[in-house]
């Protein structure tokens, strides 16, 4: 008796769950915007980063052979250019190598700040119907939507390296406040 009872009580409540589903409204690139909001986390994630390092820290690499602290942020510019360019089918238009020229914390923050705006902006002009067109990337055809998640995995990359650069000075990342 209990499984009808359970039965009858699921085909009650199934059909207004149903309803429910389906009066919500998906937004109008669903892919282009889920990767968007992948995006914007590594964006804030990296930006209270780079803010609330000073300029010691920016100088700061746990071992003479990998990045500093800045040089990890101005090669995060350098890439949202990049990957950004490259998904939406233009040429990059950065024409400057921030890992060689952007040297001060101030530097390297406005170019970080500069490659998340011009990214923020093909986001908002991509569609998925041109997020599955293919791309060259690194000598592979990929659709632009997979160059996106790229660039966020990257950028998720490096966050890491930073959050283990900031954990070995006694720095609480971003993500974990």
């Amino acid at each position: 008796m209990k499984p009808l009872a359970l039965l009858t009580l699921l085909l009650v409540l199934l059909p207004p769950a149903r309803l429910h589903a389906q009066e919500a409204t998906p937004p109008e690139n669903p892919v282009i915007t889920s990767l968007k909001g992948l995006h914007d986390i590594t964006v804030t994630n990296l930006l209270k980063t780079a803010e609330m390092l000073d300029e010691k820290m920016y100088a700061y690499r746990p071992t003479d052979e990998v990045r500093t602290a800045g040089q990890i942020l101005a090669h995060v510019a350098n890439a949202q250019f990049f990957f950004c360019a490259t998904a939406a089918g233009e040429a990059n238009p950065n024409t400057r190598n921030y890992e060689e020229t952007a040297t001060t914390r101030d530097a390297i923050l406005a170019a970080l700040k500069d490659g998340f705006d011009y990214c923020t902006g093909v986001y908002a002009r991509l569609t998925d119907a041109e997020g599955s067109q293919m791309r060259d990337l690194f000598g592979r055809k990929m659709a632009a939507s997979a160059i996106l998640a790229f660039n966020a995995a990257h950028n998720y990359e490096h966050y890491g390296n930073l959050v283990t650069y900031m954990r070995l000075n006694g720095i609480v990342p971003p993500s974990s406040m």
